[in-house]
């Protein structure tokens, strides 16, 4: 950073988040006096409350599958039990150990850590609980999204979020899920496979709405193959606490008593009594902060990344943006983030991984349309005895060869996507996978092995 700034502070963070630390460590590595504040725990919703906890339970479910493919072949597998309470004293150990290291890193940065909620005072000020009134000559929203309560009906206040499940007293048997997005069916695979009765209750006819059609509705069957009960094209109408039980009336009609009720109907940035108003920072319907490419809001010395700005709600995105942000302002480098071709996962059982256009997003962009398409079942599950099937879909530009999109549903599907992200980031062609030799026999090697075209679309332009 050049020249000497006559504020105390270059950079004050709201938020102690990925895109927040990240920010904050890259801009005091650049010379600049950098602040942050957060009024819960070090790390936000990926450390704390979302990915990462989700991740351990998502792996303590898979044990379940695991113990029975292990008899097919040829273990002898006792008897077994799992332990919730075990299981959230062993995430909780750690997201602590995460959480120390987010804290640790901050301080060989240099960076000032405030553990208390701080406002927006004015365009270069920022109000801390305590009363303290900070002056920044740059200040930086990381405050994240928070899990969304609807709809508001009766009894909602007997209903829990994402942010309450992971420290349950006691297991849920019998759980609704209301939502059909991505965290809905996360936490209705892991839940089924720990043992509980799961019922997802949805407004749509299917889940995760804006996904690839071939993927949705796999991974449904997959989700009822698991034991979930889909309740669609309804929603709660009440929610009644009797005997230690919810008893929860739907749209459609039925009544079903249940032990939690989890709403995952979506997240709301995390913008509410942030000052935002009193400084004129522009922000949508949804109280997402509106940023231009360079996350930068109509007010020039008020920046904002991550989930707040309800841009890509993504750990990686939000990191990145921190970084490019920190970058610019305070080192001199002009690069801004692509949003172009974002690789992401859906950790159910199995899982989802996901890079470019849906087939359907494809057809309405390009003239000609290629799709290739494989389902079949894996090598394990020949000997374990189950049912699983992978399905993997390429998605081609006609007239170019290049590929357009990717979607894998099965195992290790976050792995594979990770990696095929690569080649659709660097426009690769169908023809390239083609040229690529298979490594056998694995389930990636169908990615480059795939060569009948299962349709083509033509769209005829005026």
């Amino acid at each position: 950073m050049t020249g000497v700034s006559s504020f105390p502070v270059d950079l004050f963070v709201i938020g102690a988040g990925s895109g927040g630390v990240r920010a904050a460590r890259i801009a005091a590595g650049h010379g600049a006096r950098v602040m942050i504040a957060e009024e819960f725990r070090i790390g936000g919703t990926c450390v704390i409350r979302g990915c990462v906890p989700k991740k351990l339970l998502v792996y303590a479910s898979r044990f379940a599958d695991d113990f029975c493919d292990a008899r097919g072949y040829g273990w002898n597998v006792g008897e077994t039990s799992f332990d919730w309470l075990a299981m959230v004293a062993a995430k909780e150990k750690e997201i602590s150990r995460l959480s120390a290291i987010y804290r640790e890193n901050l301080e060989k940065a240099g960076v000032d850590l405030v553990e208390e909620r701080a406002e927006i005072a004015a365009p270069r000020s920022v109000r801390l609980a305590s009363g303290r009134v900070i002056n920044a000559k740059h200040i930086l929203i990381a405050s994240g999204a928070t899990p969304e309560l609807a709809p508001s009906i009766p009894g909602l206040e007997h209903a829990i979020t994402s942010n309450e499940i992971f420290d349950l007293k006691s297991f849920p048997k019998r759980l609704m899920i209301v939502g059909g997005g991505y965290i809905a069916v996360e936490f209705a695979s892991l839940f089924a496979k720990l043992g509980a009765k799961v019922t997802q209750v949805m407004r749509a006819s299917n889940i995760l709405r804006g996904f690839d059609e071939d993927m949705r509705v796999g991974l449904a069957e997959e989700l009822g193959h698991s034991g979930v009960t889909f309740a669609t094209g309804c929603l709660p109408t009440r929610i009644e606490k009797r005997a230690g039980a919810l008893d929860v009336a739907l749209s459609n009609g039925d009544n079903l008593v249940v032990d939690q009720v989890l709403i995952a109907t979506g997240r709301r940035p995390n913008t509410a009594k942030l000052g935002l108003e009193s400084v004129g920072v522009a922000t949508d319907a949804h109280g997402a902060v509106k940023v231009d490419d360079g996350s930068t809001t109509n007010v020039a010395t008020i920046h904002a990344v991550g989930d707040v700005t309800n841009r890509i709600n993504l750990t990686p995105v939000a990191i990145r943006e921190g970084q490019a942000f920190a970058d610019r302002v305070f080192g001199g480098k002009p690069g801004l983030v692509d949003h172009d071709c974002v690789p992401s996962a859906v950790f159910t059982t199995p899982e989802i991984g996901t890079v470019g256009l849906t087939e359907a997003l494809a057809r309405e962009r390009y003239q000609v349309v290629d799709i290739y398409r494989s389902r079949f079942r894996p090598l394990k599950a020949a000997v374990s005895g189950r049912s699983e099937r992978t399905v993997m879909k390429i998605v081609v530009d006609g007239t170019s060869d290049q590929i357009l999109g990717a979607h894998i549903l099965g195992h290790e599907a976050g792995e594979m996507i990770q990696l095929l992200a690569i080649a659709v980031k660097m426009k690769a062609t169908k023809a390239d996978l083609d040229a690529t030799m298979a490594v056998h026999p694995t389930a990636a090697e169908e990615l480059v092995t795939m060569r009948t075209r299962t349709a083509r679309f033509i769209h005829e332009r005026d």
